[in-house]
């Protein structure tokens, strides 16, 4: 494989990186610390997400914690279920760094 090959694979990859934000009364209160979470896809790495949000919101990542959360059993009626798995990051960026208006990043594009 030749060399711009592999970077555009990556490229690629790190595009799949971050699932979705995590949208809610704590990720609010983070947003104001300078912290975001993030779904990140199961085999992602502390680096391939600070890659990733690095590339997508240009902004400069102080640390990554990533969590994996089990899924939980659920009961309906006679039948027993279970949620899926999740793996969750929250991503701490540097003082200094402008909030992420999600809102307005996927409406009008990243740039």
């Amino acid at each position: 494989m030749t060399q711009v090959t592999k970077t555009a694979e990556r490229i690629q990859y790190l595009y799949t990186v971050l699932v979705k934000p995590i949208i809610s009364e704590k990720g609010t209160m983070l947003s104001e610390q300078l912290k975001a979470g993030f779904v990140v896809a199961p085999e992602a790495t502390k680096a391939d997400v600070k890659e990733a949000f690095e590339m997508i919101f240009n902004r400069q990542v102080e640390k990554v914690n990533i969590l994996n959360r089990k899924g939980k059993e659920k009961r309906f009626r006679n039948r027993v279920g279970r949620r899926s798995d999740r793996k969750i990051a929250y991503i701490s960026m540097k003082e200094g760094q402008e909030l992420i208006d999600l809102e307005a990043e996927v409406n009008h594009g990243t740039n």
